[in-house]
């Protein structure tokens, strides 16, 4: 099997999805290099050459995953409430959803296997707060307004104990879990490296739009099934409160985004309807793939 590299100084990357293990792996620790708050250091230029190794190869892998979805987007509409009602039928009909493993969360899973369900998707996660502050940069107002909305409510509405990433990280540290990349499946570090990719490129802002908006629509009824299965298996509230608020809070959040930022947009340009939907059914696939790795480690079949 050859794998084509592209060299910087010392370090050597890998560009083809061969390898998806370390593909996703070196993409993983750019992401959080790259958006980590630092110091000027005498080093700057050698890092600029090596973020654009990266940035190379992080264009590539999320221009694969464009390719993917292109027979997907033959019948989508360009008029801003028939494409609203494309994106919405998503929720029913895109990839992933309706995915058997969730319910077994909810009623059969045992603690090994929810342990290891949310250490993977911790190691995943890029940050919905982040990735909406990287998105909605210069943004048309009516949309950029509404992406603030959803920000502010990620951040408790400024205060502390209300904002969504401590709570994940509430529940990882009562299941005393340490999610890192080493042991984590490549479909999960995709997932992220996917929505950090599209939100960090200017070049991806709609797809990001689309992406994460996808995210808040189909997230509900899994985030309803995981927050079950933690309480069956005795979870105390607070710790399961960052499913429990996500399957309640999301739901308007949905509406809000499809209406103030998708619907406003594609009135504004009818052309963006189609790197929307691309940012949707990319992510939707990203997740699919990782449902379907969950259900392999969990030997679960669908029936």
């Amino acid at each position: 099997m050859t794998v084509h590299t592209l060299r910087f100084e010392k370090d050597t990357y890998p560009v083809e999805a061969e390898d998806h293990d370390g593909l996703h792996i070196v993409l993983a620790g750019f992401g959080r290099r790259r958006l980590a708050p630092t110091l000027p250091a005498p080093g700057w230029r050698d890092e600029i050459v090596a973020e654009t190794g990266h940035r190379l190869i992080e264009g590539a892998f999320v221009e694969r995953e464009r390719a993917d979805v292109q027979s997907l987007l033959s019948d989508v509409p360009d008029e801003a409430t028939a494409f609203v009602d494309w994106y919405q039928a998503l929720q029913q009909h895109g990839p992933g959803q309706g995915d058997p493993l969730f319910p077994w969360l909810a009623d059969h899973a045992p603690l090994t296997a929810m342990r290891w369900f949310v250490e993977q998707e911790a190691a995943g996660e890029a940050g919905f707060d982040d990735l909406v502050a990287l998105t909605q940069v210069k943004l048309p107002t009516t949309a950029k307004l509404e992406l603030a909305r959803n920000y502010w409510d990620e951040m408790g509405r400024g205060n502390p104990r209300g904002m969504h990433g401590p709570m994940l990280d509430a529940l990882v540290r009562a299941l005393k879990l340490r999610p890192r990349p080493e042991i984590t499946v490549w479909q999960s570090l995709a997932l992220g490296n996917l929505m950090t990719a599209l939100a960090a490129n200017r070049r991806y802002v709609f797809q990001s739009i689309g992406a994460l908006g996808a995210i808040e629509m189909t997230a509900p009824d899994r985030a309803q099934c995981v927050a079950k299965g933690l309480a069956r298996l005795g979870l105390d509230k607070a710790s399961c409160h960052y499913f429990d608020l996500h399957a309640v809070l999301d739901r308007k959040h949905s509406a809000d985004w499809n209406q103030e930022v998708i619907h406003s947009l594609v009135t504004m340009d009818s052309a963006l309807a189609r790197p929307i939907a691309e940012g949707a059914l990319m992510r939707l696939i990203a997740g699919a793939r990782c449902y379907e790795r969950y259900r392999e480690e969990f030997n679960l079949e669908i029936g």
